[in-house]
């Protein structure tokens, strides 16, 4: 008679091949990569590693807990998601070396934000026991709204590790042209542009003056966060579009699937419960 974890492991194998390939080969990949960083010495490094390897363990965790299914191409993009924000971004310094690595991210970020706020309500929806009805618009906007909320979150804990800990986490960016109404001489509320900016001067305390040399007005954050709040933007409607077409198909759409986890004690959409005869 086989050992139960090994009957646990060919199920996992024959239903889940291709998430159990990709969680393998990322935690052999990270594990190389925390050696390498133990060698050199390097324990902030060391840490990501071992909280990425944690992070790796909470789509199975999650299954477990919650009872619910998590769709093999979902689970892939999770992990996959998580490798590229921890070891690729931070410790192989793709955020500085790809300057769209964070966008990307971000993008993807809501849209699984989207995911799991349409998959909390959707499970609900569909579980035998509690089944609430609610509209597929109804789903969509919920997802939409969450995902929205988690970006934004998200902005907030970026600002205030600047503001605390100049991380510089909201990417600064630099810009040619601005308007400011604090540059108004007469102090009114008319905004002075000023174009073709070539360089700022920064004037310290004890009269030091230090020429930027960036090739225009150095812009603190606000551009990363608006553009990171608008991909994020469109991960959101991505996926609300996507979860919104998945009910009104009652289920059947194999596109939507990929992306929608559903609780193991749950109906489709199509099915009414029992009526007493």
């Amino acid at each position: 008679m086989d050992h139960p974890k090994a009957e646990a492991f060919k199920k996992v194998w024959r239903e889940k091949r291709s998430v159990t390939m990709v969680y393998i080969l990322l935690r052999i990949s990270v594990v190389l990569v925390l050696l390498a960083q133990v060698f050199n010495r390097n324990f902030e490094n060391v840490f990501l590693c071992v909280l990425t390897l944690i992070l790796f363990t909470m789509p199975s965790l999650l299954e477990r807990k919650l009872d619910i299914t998590l769709p093999n191409t979902l689970e892939i993009i999770i992990l996959l998601f998580i490798y590229a924000a921890e070891i690729l971004g931070e410790i192989g310094a793709y955020y500085v070396t790809f300057p769209y690595w964070d966008t990307v991210l971000h993008t993807l970020n809501g849209f699984l934000c989207a995911a799991i706020g349409f998959s909390l309500l959707d499970i609900l929806n569909r579980h035998n026991d509690a089944r609430f009805h609610l509209s597929p618009l109804y789903l969509a906007i919920v997802a939409f709204c969450f995902s929205m909320t988690v970006g934004v979150l998200w902005e907030f804990f970026e600002c205030t590790m600047d503001q605390l800990f100049f991380l510089d986490m909201q990417k600064d960016t630099v810009v040619n042209t601005i308007g400011s109404i604090m540059l108004d001489p007469t102090g009114g509320n008319t905004p002075i542009v000023l174009k073709d900016i070539t360089d700022v001067i920064v004037v310290q305390a004890d009269g030091t003056q230090t020429a930027l040399g960036l090739g225009g007005y150095l812009d603190i954050g606000l551009l990363d966060t608006m553009e990171d709040l608008f991909v994020n933007f469109i991960g959101a409607l991505t996926f609300s579009v996507i979860g919104y077409f998945y009910v009104c198909s009652r289920g059947k759409n194999k596109f939507a699937k990929r992306f929608i986890p559903v609780a193991n004690n749950s109906t489709l959409p199509t099915e009414e419960p029992d009526k007493k005869q």
